[in-house]
């Protein structure tokens, strides 16, 4: 009997560890200034001091998609790839889980269409767009962007090669 209560209690520690930390409203506010400051050296042409501070940032607020986006366009700037499309997944994987949350919060859905293109995954960004507009027929901005080819101009952008790992 003794072996199954252990048993019992490694499985429930194990799993204790399993649920996500809820990150505190310090944690969101020193997480908003490293994000600001990093925008700031990215208009100073500061690519690795920006690197270094997204990353802290996403670090503190890891559901924080936009971060996650910018943390990997600095990252294609120093010429890491990998790193980049590392954090586009992470991105990815952030702004599902605000759709998840949110399912009536377009610009995740946006986002992560965005995302998609820029990862080479056009024909999910479609397939996203469209799935999201059949459940919100009423949403004028997806049905803009759908009707409007969105994916298509995001293609067409000749910046997006310059983003894209």
């Amino acid at each position: 009997m003794r072996p199954r209560v252990a048993l019992a209690l490694v499985a429930v520690l194990a799993l204790a560890g399993c649920h996500r930390k809820e990150i505190t409203s310090l944690e969101r506010k020193e997480g908003a200034s490293l994000s600001s400051e990093a925008d700031f050296a990215v208009t100073m042409k500061e690519w690795s001091r920006a690197e270094d501070l997204f990353a802290k940032a996403v670090k503190l607020c890891p559901d924080q998609g936009d971060t996650w986006l910018n943390l990997a366009v600095v990252r294609m700037r120093l010429k890491n790839p990998d790193g980049a499309r590392s954090a586009y997944k992470s991105a990815l994987a952030a702004y599902q889980d605000d759709m998840d949350r949110n399912p009536n919060n377009t610009m995740s859905v946006l986002r992560r269409a965005y995302v998609l293109v820029i990862l080479g995954r056009a024909d999910e960004a479609r397939s996203l767009a469209a799935k999201s507009l059949s459940k919100h027929p009423e949403d004028r901005t997806l049905k803009g962007f759908v009707e409007g080819k969105g994916v298509e101009k995001m293609l067409a952008d000749p910046r997006l090669k310059e983003i894209s790992p």
